[in-house]
This record gives C-alpha cells, sequence and structure tokens, in this order.
C-alpha cells in the first residue's frame, strides 16, 4: 500500500520540478497538504511566513513563526504546519537536491549538498537577526514574486540561481555542531514514522497498541513514550483522530450511509463513530454532511 506520510509531489512540469505553495487556514495553491496534516517527502523545504504567524511543528519540536520569519526542514523530516491563524498565510518552496548539485557526482554535491542533506541537520529557523538570515528571508521574498508571476525566457533559469545563492548563504553561515540533533532524535524519527506508516495503511482495521509498536520493533510503553514525546498524543488518539478523517472524506465524497462510512473507517459501533466525530468536528457526522448540499 501507498505510504500516505510520505508525500511524492507531483509537479506541473517535471522537467523543473520545483513547486511554491501558498497556504491559509482556508486552502492551498496549488492543492497540497494544506496544514495540519503530518508528513514528510524528499525535497528540500523552505517555508517563509509572509502574514500573520503560524506553528509548524517538526519532529516533534514545535516552533512559533510570524510575518517575515521562515524555516528550512531538511528531506525525510516529520513536520506538520499545526495552526494557521486567521488571515495569516504561508508560502513553501519544494525542490530536489540535485537542484542544487548541477549534475550526479559533481564537486557541489559531494562538498556542498549531501553532507547537509544526509546528516542529522533536521531544520533551521530563519529570523531577520543577522546579515544573512536577513539576506536569506529577502532571497525568499524575492522567490515568491518569481512564483506570481508569468514564467517568461529564463525564469527557470532565474529561481535556480536563486535558490542556489540561498543554500549558500546558508551553508556558508552554519556549522555542523549547531544545527545537528542528536542521533537518537533522528532514530526516534524513524520510528514514529514506522509506526504511523502502519496506522496510515491499516487505520480501517483492528489494530492492538502491540501491533503498531511492533511495526518499529518496540515495547508497547516505548512505543506510546515516544508517540507522547513527539506528537504529544497516545497511539490510540492519533489512531481515532485519523479515522474521523478519511471518515470525512467518504462523507464529502460518496453516499455510504453512516453506518457504512463508520465500518469503513474501522469504527464497530457506529454510536461510538458518531460520540467520536462530533468530538472533533463539534456537528454529527448527519449535519457535517449536510453542509455540503
Amino acid at each position: 500500500m501507498v505510504n500516505k506520510l510520505h508525500e511524492i509531489n507531483h509537479y506541473p512540469d517535471t522537467s523543473f520540478p520545483y513547486a511554491m505553495y501558498t497556504v491559509t487556514s482556508l486552502n492551498c495553491i496549488p492543492e497540497g497538504r494544506g496544514f495540519n496534516e503530518l508528513h514528510w517527502h524528499e525535497e528540500l523545504q523552505f517555508t517563509l511566513v509572509t502574514e500573520g504567524k503560524i506553528v509548524m511543528q517538526v519532529n516533534g519540536v514545535t516552533h512559533e513563526l510570524e510575518a517575515g520569519h521562515a524555516i528550512f526542514i531538511n528531506k525525510g523530516v516529520l513536520h506538520v504546519s499545526k495552526q494557521v491563524a486567521k488571515n495569516s498565510e504561508y508560502v513553501s518552496f519544494n525542490f530536489p537536491e540535485k537542484l542544487l548539485s548541477f549534475y550526479s557526482d559533481s564537486h557541489m554535491e559531494k562538498n556542498y549538498v549531501l553532507p547537509y542533506t544526509n546528516s542529522l541537520f533536521l531544520s533551521l529557523i530563519i529570523r531577520p537577526e543577522t546579515d544573512w538570515q536577513i539576506t536569506m528571508l529577502g532571497i525568499l521574498m524575492s522567490l515568491k514574486d518569481k512564483f506570481n508571476v508569468k514564467r517568461y525566457w529564463g525564469w527557470e533559469y532565474e529561481v535556480s540561481i536563486m535558490t542556489v545563492q540561498l543554500w549558500l548563504t546558508m551553508i556558508t553561515n552554519i556549522s555542523s555542531a549547531t544545527v545537528e540533533s542528536p542521533k537518537h532524535i533522528k532514530q526516534q524519527q524513524e520510528r514514529i514514522q514506522l509506526m504511523i506508516s502502519y496506522i496510515h495503511q491499516n487505520y480501517a482495521n483492528n489494530q492492538s497498541l502491540q501491533e503498531i509498536a511492533d511495526a518499529a520493533h518496540l515495547s508497547v510503553s516505548e512505543c506510546t513514550r515516544i508517540f507522547k514525546k513527539t506528537l504529544h498524543t497516545t497511539p490510540y488518539d492519533y489512531l481515532i483522530k485519523y479515522r474521523i478523517k478519511k471518515s470525512a472524506e467518504l462523507l464529502n465524497s460518496t453516499e455510504f450511509t453512516i453506518t457504512e462510512v463508520a465500518s469503513r473507517v474501522g469504527f464497530n459501533h457506529v454510536n461510538h463513530f458518531i460520540q467520536s466525530f462530533k468530538k472533533h468536528y463539534n456537528k454529527t457526522p448527519k449535519e457535517y454532511r449536510s453542509l455540503k448540499d
């Protein structure tokens, strides 16, 4: 089955796999995960807050970012934007690391890209506190402007050059000792990825805590501890929340009865489903479905 957490970005132009997502509390353009969806991907990501404020969680660590702040998120790192305040907006730039390498096995790839993307460097907050951070924020704003105009001759070169400048500015001014996370933090992320992937792939079936823990070769107590530390919830509560999310999708896109929806997302009793749904959405499934009519 497809790993629902591991996001595969589908770019409009596969010959230039670079995208800017504009996200508010209401939508994401072009369509993507938007916010409040835990995921990771193989692309590198720079996110710039353009209006208001957001809360970004990276590998269980929560960061509050205001307009004019940005964050770099390395490939394969578990992250989610937890809150997007009303009238807030952010843009995320996603691109493959090979854009920075120029070509495979290049000097640039071996010395300036892979040592960082394959390291314990998970993320970096960028605020207007130093000259180099101000430079990076300026480049990100310029990139946003580039993506908001119709593509013209040479556009891809200009975007690529700006992105390489952005990357070079960052790696010139950081040291591995200050940005790398301890090895056990990376290991913890890998384990949580295995467990939540298992939940996403098997949410419609009965799942025991032992089975979730087994997905990462952990004890039940360690599984619970990692969930609480990284996701600030229990495995069971995460499972229920995911089932409710999938049920909302079915209510919007199918004509299944409430009982059928409950069964398809793993609830054995329709009353438990209705109670859980109302707890998360402040509406019964029937009331929620009526909103689309």
